[in-house]
């Protein structure tokens, strides 16, 4: 039995675990709830499937952690990231091999693996542009117009989960340049997963 106040150690759980499950669950069942509960009370039947199930999740983890101990572990490769801005910021891309992704020009990119994509960014309207074209923001795949931005009142998020191949061209446009403040303005792409069935 335990001292008052010591540690559940992964010894003492392996060695509970294997005393017969009956003279465990009626140990259990002739103990008392607690010291100043009267005589006759009557006993709750869940503390005692309380108690095991307490008691096999501590062996998992007990186990789980010896395994992580002396298994060595293949760590991840890493992950194909791109982005852009905000401004003077150019374009950063991690080193993933193959790569994922050929950076064209400013806010412009190829597709080199058949996957699925996170496109995601923000757009920060320019409140002091005065120019006559509309506000508009347009991420667009090859010829496509894939999302569009018309509000210029509020900073906006862009992108979303796009399924995308090899040779696809992908660009964020401004309707004007100066309706944006590149300062506050960026979006990048994450490669989440390449499965075999994209064709």
């Amino acid at each position: 039995m335990l001292l008052h106040g010591s540690p559940i150690t992964c010894e003492y759980l392996f060695s509970t675990a294997f005393i017969s499950p009956k003279m465990s669950l009626s140990h259990m069942e002739n103990m008392p709830l607690s010291h100043s509960s009267p005589q006759g009370a009557q006993r709750s039947s869940w503390k005692p499937w309380l108690l095991c199930s307490t008691t096999l999740m501590m062996l998992l983890l007990c186990s789980f952690n010896i395994i992580f101990t002396f298994l060595p572990l293949k760590t991840a490769n890493e992950p194909c990231v791109a982005k852009f801005g905000p401004l003077p910021s150019k374009w950063q891309m991690t080193t993933a091999e193959p790569p994922c992704v050929n950076k064209l020009s400013d806010w412009k990119l190829e597709i080199l693996q058949n996957g699925l994509y996170l496109i995601y960014g923000q757009v920060a309207p320019d409140a002091t542009y005065k120019g006559v074209a509309p506000f508009a923001v347009q991420l667009c795949k090859n010829e496509d117009m894939i999302q569009i931005l018309t509000n210029n009142s509020i900073i906006q998020n862009v992108g979303g989960t796009y399924e995308l191949h090899a040779g696809d061209i992908i660009r964020l446009m401004f309707n004007s340049e100066y309706q944006v403040l590149k300062n506050n303005t960026f979006w990048g792409i994450v490669l989440l997963a390449n499965p075999q069935f994209l064709s």
